[in-house]
């Protein structure tokens, strides 16, 4: 029996959400309309805010109403899960609230319970954690409701740890949970955390996030797992189309720009959806190397970043290699690049951003280093970039925000 607790009644007035606001995982396509960025600073130079947390994490911040949503662990072994708010001007903490896991806690090393991304609307935030365990809490830090997907699918986890991030569109929450036990893909009621639809998935291990795609003018969830990638109407969870041969596709995300979505995959693949037929396959790049991080499309172009640094820049219409750049700030990259104002910031594990001025060809303006160990994407909002270490909030930018 699916268990939902519900603490709140639903408002019948929102709140406010900026342009500029960070809502999902990467902003969804990891694309920000954010300008004069900062492009230089230190582990103490042009910092407006550092906020400690209680423990690691792997997701990004997320941003609305001025309020900044982070998710951690804490307590021994990661029983306990912890989403917390801060002003996004100061820094300020203006609430955390903690829950104890129900799944397991075992995982990789290199990640953790808190590495699938939050959501927010800006009326309440929504958090997933590796456990299975999905929280909502109103802006103030009070329970909305709270579900444990492991106590619902019991089978649910691996030994791993899984990542996949939730996104949100309208007033469903979606999430794909692929892994050694009961495998499946949901459409939950944001307002209530039940089920609004849900389709069953390959149990075979997957990290990648759902996005959601305008085809034709209407909306499609996209899951890639290891058996390709499968669309489904938003609102009711029926399969549109599928595209079987984009395969091995299992940590970075899809994107998608100009109605093409682009895939890992055995090779790099640019795909263009029909209503319900398969989908035509526009190009193959076996040079567009892809490892962990996310891929980036904007006008016209295609951005990856491999495990090892090597960015390639390629043309979104036909592949072709515009432009290949090793970077040499050291370090393994595990997030996924964000590209703001013709800029990419690209974050290695070591927590040095190389900011590159991107078009034709590539200019390193900058090499940064936080001394900190990021894993996390990067972020941007109110003229600051935000990173997010284990220990760490780092807020990047003027000591006198646009509001």
């Amino acid at each position: 029996m699916m268990r939902v607790c519900s603490m709140v009644i639903v408002l019948a007035i929102g709140f406010p959400v900026w342009a500029d606001d960070v809502t999902q995982f990467r902003g969804a396509l990891g694309i920000s309309k954010e300008t004069n960025l900062p492009t230089k600073w230190s582990a103490k130079d042009g910092l407006r805010w550092k906020a400690e947390l209680p423990g690691r994490g792997l997701s990004n911040p997320v941003i609305a109403g001025g309020r900044v949503y982070v998710t951690a662990t804490a307590a021994y072994e990661q029983k306990r899960e912890v989403v917390l708010c801060f002003d996004v001007k100061t820094g300020k903490k203006l609430w955390e609230r903690q829950v104890w896991s129900t799944g397991t806690t075992q995982c990789h090393n290199k990640t953790n319970m808190a590495a699938p991304t939050p959501m927010t609307d800006g009326e309440r935030v929504y958090a997933l954690f590796a456990t299975g365990d999905l929280v909502c809490y109103d802006k103030d830090g009070d329970l909305v409701w709270y579900r444990s997907l492991v106590g619902d699918y019991p089978t649910v986890g691996n030994n791993v740890g899984m990542a996949a991030s939730p996104a949100i569109h309208g007033e469903t929450i979606f999430i794909c949970l692929e892994n050694a036990g009961e495998s499946f893909a949901v459409g939950i009621d944001k307002r209530t955390g039940e089920n609004r639809w849900r389709v069953v998935r390959p149990r075979l291990i997957n990290w990648v996030s759902p996005i959601v795609v305008q085809n034709q003018g209407q909306a499609e969830v996209l899951f890639q797992g290891p058996d390709g990638i499968a669309s489904h109407d938003v609102n009711t969870g029926k399969k549109k189309w599928t595209a079987p041969a984009v395969v091995k596709g299992s940590h970075a995300s899809l994107t998608s720009g100009d109605g093409v979505v682009y895939a890992n995959s055995e090779k790099f693949t640019a795909l263009r959806p029909g209503k319900t037929d398969a989908p035509e396959v526009l190009w193959q790049s076996a040079k567009l190397r892809v490892g962990y991080c996310s891929p980036i499309v904007h006008e016209g172009r295609i951005y990856v970043v491999a495990g090892a640094g090597v960015v390639n820049c390629g043309d979104a219409k036909t592949g072709e290699i515009v432009w290949t750049l090793r970077l040499d700030a050291g370090g393994a990259y595990t997030a996924s690049p964000l590209l703001a104002d013709g800029k990419l910031y690209i974050v290695n594990e070591a927590g040095v951003t190389t900011i590159l001025q991107v078009g034709k060809e590539a200019k390193v303006l900058a090499k940064n280093p936080i001394d900190d160990v990021i894993l996390a994407s990067p972020v941007a909002s109110d003229g600051a970039i935000f990173l997010r270490s284990d220990g760490a909030l780092y807020c990047i930018g003027s000591q006198n925000p646009k509001r």
